[in-house]
C-alpha cells in the first residue's frame, strides 16, 4: 500500500469513527486516537509507514506549537498575572516530587522515576487549548488562568529538553550544556533584533500578498524549527520560537487564521499518531503502575494544583475547573521520555508507560473538561475544605448595598469609575484576587466573592440591594444570579451582560431589567455620535481623542477585547 493509499485510508477511518464519537456524543478526539490504535500494527496492522507517521507528527507538533507561539505575545504576558506563573512553578515542582516518590515506590529506578516524575508533570497545551476554544472559555477567569499555567510549563519543558540535551554527553555534559546555552541565547538575540526592527520594516511588503503572508509564515516557523534542531535543541522549541517571534508582529492574527485549517489537520493527524504509536505488548506486566500513575494524574495532579489555586485566593469552582483542565500529561511528556531513551537513561518499558499514559489521561480528561461544569456540583462539599475567601468577604457581610457589581474587569471597569462616588453604598465583587487587590489600593469598597455561590450572595443580602449589575458573559453565571434575586426582590434593577443573542431573550425570560450586547451597544453609540458632530469635523476630532486616552487607559491596566465566538 503506498504514502497515498494509507493517508486516504486513515482520512476516512478518522472521519468514520469521529462522526460515531459525535452521534455518541463523545468528544472527537477519541475517534482520532483509536483511528490511530486500530490502524496501527498492533491491531490490524493498515499503516506500514513508520517513518510517514513520524514526519506527520513532528510536522503536527511544529505547526501546532508554532501557533501557540503566535498567541504568547512577550508585550502582553503581564495579563496572565504573576498569580498563575507562581501556581503554575509551585504545582509542576509538587507535581514531580510526589510523582518520583510515587515511582520509586513502584520500583523504577532514580533516573527512570526522576524523568516519570518530570513527565507527570506538564500538561497538554494542545488538547487544553483545542477544549478551551471548543467550550469558548478562553476568556473566563480560570480559562486565563490555565492558558498561564501552560505557559509557564512550556517554558519550564523547554528548559528541561535542553538540560537533557545538553548534559547527556556524560563528563562533557557540563561544557556542552553550557555551549547549548550560549548558542541559544544567541540565535534568541539574533531572531529577537530582526522581530522588532527587521520584521516591522516589512510589514506592507507582506500584507500585500496574503499567499506570500501563509508561505513566509510557514518558511520561518519551519526553518527556525530545524536551525534549532541543528543546534542541538529539539524542533519544537524551535517551532515555539518562532511563533513568539512573529506574536510581537500587527499580522501575527492574520498568520494564525491562514494556519488554522492546517492547524486543524495537524490536530487530527498529531493524535492519530498518538494511538498509532501506542503499544500493548508490556501492558500486562504494568497494569499495575500504570494504573497508579493514571490515578495520580487523574485525581492527585488536579487535587494539587486546586490546592494551590484556592490557597492563593481563588474560589472553590476556578480551582475545580482549572485543576479539571490539566488532568493529563503533555506532548512535551512523551517527547522527554524518548529523548531519556535516546541518550539512554530510561528503559523502554518507561516510554511505554508514559505513552499509554498519555493517550489514557488525554482520553479522561477530554471528558473532565467538556463536563467540567456539570460535575463540579458533586465536588462542592470537599472543595470548601480548602476555600480561602477574602477576609473582607466576612467582615462587610451584614451590610446591605444599594448597588452591587459582578466581574469589575473589562466592561465593569466604567461601572466602577462611575459607582466609586457612591462609597460604602456601591459594592463591587469579583472572583479575581488580583484585581480585588487593585481595586482596594484605589480605595473602592470590594469584596472577592463568587457569582454562583448562593452562601455568599446571601451574605452580602443581594435580595434587598436595588441595582444588581453583572458584567460577567457567562449564560450560566447570569441566570443563576438573576433566579436568586427575583426569588427575594421583584423590584430590583437587575443589568447582565451577554454576547449571544439567544442567551439575552432567556435572560429577560428571566426577569433581567435589561441585557447588555457589547456590540449592538457599540453600534448604538458610534450612531449616536455621529449624530452628535455631523460634519463637524472639531468634535470628531475631539471625540476621537478621548477615545485614544481611554483605550490607552485601559490597556495600561491590562485589559483586552474579548475574542468570542457570536455564532454559537
Amino acid at each position: 500500500m503506498n504514502l497515498f493509499t494509507e493517508l486516504s485510508v486513515i482520512i476516512v477511518v478518522a472521519a468514520a469513527l469521529a462522526g460515531v464519537m459525535r452521534v455518541l456524543k463523545q468528544p472527537i478526539v477519541i475517534g482520532y486516537v483509536l483511528t490511530g490504535i486500530l490502524l496501527g500494527p498492533h491491531v490490524f496492522g493498515v499503516l506500514r509507514s513508520d517513518e510517514a507517521m513520524s514526519v506527520f507528527s513532528q510536522m503536527g507538533i511544529a505547526i501546532l506549537l508554532f501557533i501557540v507561539g503566535l498567541h504568547l505575545n512577550p508585550k502582553e504576558l503581564k495579563s496572565f498575572g504573576t498569580t498563575s506563573f507562581l501556581i503554575g512553578f509551585l504545582q509542576v515542582l509538587f507535581t514531580a516530587f510526589f510523582g518520583f516518590l510515587l515511582a520509586r515506590l513502584l520500583n523504577f529506578s532514580e533516573i527512570e522515576s526522576l524523568y516519570i516524575g518530570i513527565a507527570l508533570s506538564f500538561s497538554s497545551t494542545i488538547v487544553v487549548l483545542k477544549f478551551l476554544s471548543d467550550k469558548k472559555d478562553l476568556e473566563k477567569l480560570y480559562g486565563r488562568l490555565t492558558i498561564g499555567i501552560l505557559l509557564l510549563q512550556d517554558i519550564l519543558a523547554a528548559v528541561v529538553l535542553i538540560a537533557v540535551s545538553g548534559i547527556a554527553g556524560g563528563n562533557e555534559g557540563v561544557s556542552s550544556f553550557l555551549l547549548l546555552i550560549v548558542k541559544g541565547l544567541a540565535v534568541i538575540l539574533v531572531i529577537s533584533l530582526v522581530s522588532y526592527y527587521v520584521m516591522p520594516a516589512l510589514g506592507t511588503f507582506f500584507a500585500r500578498s496574503q499567499e506570500y503572508l501563509f508561505l513566509f509564515s510557514l518558511a520561518w516557523g519551519f526553518g527556525l524549527a530545524t536551525l534549532f534542531g541543528a543546534l542541538g535543541f529539539s524542533i519544537e522549541i524551535g517551532a515555539l520560537v518562532a511563533g513568539v517571534s512573529l506574536s510581537i508582529l500587527p499580522y501575527s492574527s492574520e498568520i494564525s487564521s491562514r494556519l488554522k485549517p492546517l492547524r486543524d489537520f495537524f490536530i487530527v493527524m498529531f493524535f492519530i499518531s498518538l494511538g498509532y504509536s501506542i503499544s500493548f505488548d508490556t501492558l500486562s506486566g504494568m497494569f499495575v503502575p500504570l494504573s497508579i500513575l493514571a490515578a495520580f494524574v487523574l485525581v492527585g495532579k488536579p487535587l494539587i494544583l486546586g490546592i494551590l489555586v484556592e490557597i492563593l485566593g481563588y474560589s472553590k469552582k476556578t480551582a475545580f475547573l482549572t485543576g479539571a483542565s490539566l488532568a493529563q500529561i503533555s506532548e512535551f511528556s512523551m517527547i522527554f521520555v524518548l529523548l531519556g531513551l535516546k541518550v539512554g537513561h530510561v528503559s523502554e518499558e518507561v516510554v511505554s508507560v508514559i505513552t499509554i499514559l498519555g493517550f489514557f489521561s488525554i482520553a479522561m480528561s477530554s471528558y473532565s473538561i467538556v463536563y467540567s461544569e456539570k460535575i463540579y456540583p458533586l465536588f462542592i462539599p470537599f472543595l470548601k475544605i480548602f476555600e480561602n475567601r477574602a477576609p473582607a468577604a466576612e467582615s462587610d457581610s451584614a451590610r446591605v448595598y444599594d448597588t452591587v457589581l459582578f466581574g469589575c474587569n473589562r466592561a465593569g471597569y466604567d461601572f466602577v469609575k462611575i459607582f466609586k462616588e457612591f462609597g460604602t453604598q456601591f459594592l463591587a465583587i469579583d472572583f479575581d484576587p488580583d484585581i480585588i487587590k487593585e481595586l482596594t489600593e484605589k480605595g473602592i469598597n470590594c469584596i472577592y466573592g463568587d457569582a454562583e455561590d448562593s452562601e455568599f450572595l446571601e451574605e452580602i443580602s443581594i435580595g434587598r440591594a436595588k441595582i444588581v449589575i453583572s458584567t460577567i458573559p457567562e449564560f450560566e453565571t447570569n441566570n443563576f444570579l438573576v433566579n436568586k434575586v427575583r426569588s427575594e426582590n421583584k423590584d430590583s434593577l437587575v443589568l447582565l451582560l451577554s454576547y449571544n443573542i439567544d442567551d439575552a431573550i432567556r435572560l429577560y425570560e428571566c426577569g433581567a431589567t435589561y441585557v447588555i450586547l457589547p456590540h449592538f451597544v457599540g453600534g448604538e453609540f458610534a450612531v449616536k455620535v455621529i449624530s452628535e458632530a455631523g460634519f463637524d469635523v472639531e468634535k470628531l476630532n475631539s471625540k476621537r481623542e478621548e477615545h485614544v486616552a481611554y483605550l490607552k487607559e485601559r490597556k495600561a491596566l491590562g485589559h483586552a477585547h474579548p475574542v468570542w465566538n457570536h455564532n454559537r
